[in-house]
């Protein structure tokens, strides 16, 4: 597994998105090594170029499966109506990597409504199909796409980061760091459900409160009960 500061590779699957976006380009500022991918890899090229000159930093683009053949560690940050499509792609490229799966199971119109899959999440699902070599990792849900895409926005808004692998949960806690967030170990995998579902609820929250991006945060000091 590649150490924070290695620069082992970040492929984005769907990085040509808000969200997506917002992560390649606070990644890259960070240090490290950035693919965004798209099903058009022309234009994941030209759109990388341009997150580069906001970034101040190199962004490549490619089309997804290659960008998810040369990383070290997969991102996908897909709508969720794209994301098995998007597992069959990366999954002969993934054995052995980390997957940031980072979809929320919205299904519009009633995406304010907590509607989550058969198997109890999105990143369970991601995790059944994917197989036990791939260590999947569920992370960054709650956080506001426009706020990410903004590197002029501070992230008021705690990161939980659920997976099956305590080491692979500590590499996407470093790189919430490294994007300027605060993140916590939250559990296996099937506890992505609560991250996936409280989605729905900030949805309807903003919505009724008027709040521009509502977040979550953890109370308490770790050590405090010792």
């Amino acid at each position: 597994m590649p150490d924070r500061n290695s620069g082992g590779t970040i492929a984005i699957i769907g990085g040509t998105g808000a969200l997506g976006s917002g992560l390649a380009m606070r990644w890259a500022k960070a240090g490290h090594q950035v693919i965004i991918g798209s099903r058009d890899g022309d234009r994941a090229a030209v759109t990388a170029g341009e997150f580069s000159e906001k970034a101040g930093a190199t962004i490549n683009g490619m089309e997804n499966a290659a960008a998810a053949a040369a990383a070290d560690i997969i991102a996908l940050t897909v709508p969720y109506a794209n994301h098995q499509p998007n597992l069959e792609t990366i999954r002969p490229h993934a054995a052995g990597k980390i997957v940031i799966d980072i979809t929320v199971p919205l299904v519009p119109p009633k995406v304010r409504t907590v509607q989550l899959p058969a198997e109890g999440s999105a990143a369970k699902a991601a995790q059944l199909f994917l197989g036990d070599d791939v260590r999947v990792v569920s992370a960054f849900q709650n956080v506001a796409a426009a706020h990410l895409a903004d590197l002029d926005h501070g992230i008021d808004c705690d990161v939980l980061v659920c997976g099956n692998d305590r080491e692979s949960r500590q590499t996407v806690i470093d790189l919430a760091a490294d994007a300027g967030m605060k993140a916590w170990h939250a559990g296996r995998i099937d506890n992505s459900a609560v991250a996936e579902a409280f989605t729905s609820a900030l949805i309807f929250i903003n919505g009724h409160y008027k709040i521009d991006g509502a977040g979550i945060r953890i109370s308490g000091e770790p050590g405090s009960a010792t």
